[in-house]
């Protein structure tokens, strides 16, 4: 297997969820004690506006005031990556500049589509890409997830790292994730600077073991995914797999019960943040499917249960 190169970013950067007062506006002051919270808990770095942050349910200013917002308050504390995803070519390419120029480390971008038909053929998402890279000079991270219906094969991606400048990262989230991890790095070889796990840790030790550098979970317990990461990184398998197996409960209720609001519903838990509602129509988490998140969290003893500022 080739070897990535070393990569500027590794680690793990957890998705920062929106908060909202119970009207549905957005509530800074509670974002602030977010971002300060997991940045406390271990973060290697930040993903705002994703699709974890409920970023489909935002207008255009409010993803500016939430991207100069976070940027501003994190202060270069930790590198942040802005999610800048639209359809349309030149809005993302002016979205991933504006996140530039603000002090975003890199952007990630899904392939371009709308609703449940509207697809784009290869030669097209790669001059997508491409002009994204041209307008900007920080690395692109492309997500590779089932939301987007779009099938981005591991040759496809290698070859859009090889010919495309910016694009060096890639967030595994599909099917088989370890396996297209591997054969992306095989392919790519260099031009493969940040293969990343995805999808709330739920592949996360096999991706680890394919040669994931990174890793985008949730941002409930930062403090929990990080050791594994790092006892992986130190060569420390065992340790690696016994802590996974720690925290695999918690995981699994956040990828497969409580979903987009489980940070959110840890947050408000612990007082970190005020309200932990989605943005309607999201609908609320079960009132069952919480207890038993909060239960599973309190076995384990996460920062978000006991910080306070």
């Amino acid at each position: 297997m080739t070897s990535p190169r070393t990569p500027r970013y590794s680690g793990i950067f957890p998705v920062v969820p929106t908060t909202f007062h119970e009207d549905g506006t957005l509530d800074l002051e509670s974002q602030k004690r977010c971002l300060d919270f997991m940045i406390d808990a271990g973060s290697d770095g930040l993903c705002i506006l994703a699709n974890f942050s409920e970023q489909f349910s935002l207008s255009d200013d409010e993803r500016e005031t939430l991207t100069r917002v976070s940027l501003e308050h994190v202060a270069g504390r930790v590198p942040v990556i802005v999610t800048t995803t639209h359809y349309g070519t030149a809005v993302c390419a002016a979205r991933s500049k504006r996140a530039q120029d603000l002090g975003a480390a890199m952007v990630m971008v899904m392939p371009p589509y709308h609703g449940a038909t509207f697809r784009v053929p290869e030669p097209l998402i790669h001059e997508f890409y491409a002009r994204v890279s041209d307008a900007i000079g920080i690395p692109i991270m492309v997500q590779d997830a089932p939301a987007s219906g779009t099938v981005l094969s591991a040759p496809f991606l290698a070859r859009m790292a090889q010919e495309i400048e910016q694009l060096a990262y890639f967030k595994i989230e599909t099917p088989g994730a370890a396996s297209k991890l591997r054969e992306l790095i095989r392919l790519g070889g260099d031009a493969i600077e940040g293969p990343w796990d995805g999808e709330e840790a739920i592949t996360l030790l096999a991706d680890l073991d394919a040669g994931a550098t990174g890793a985008m979970t949730g941002g409930g317990f930062p403090d929990g995914i990080r050791p594994i990461i790092e006892a992986h990184r130190n060569g420390h398998v065992n340790r690696a797999f016994e802590l996974y197996q720690r925290w695999l409960p918690l995981i699994n209720h956040e990828n497969r019960q409580g979903g987009i609001l489980t940070a959110k519903a840890l947050m408000k838990e612990g007082g970190v943040i005020a309200c932990e509602a989605g943005r309607h129509p999201f609908p609320p988490m079960h009132p069952e499917v919480r207890r038993g998140l909060i239960d599973i969290a309190r076995r384990l003893d996460p920062l978000v249960l006991r910080w306070r500022t």
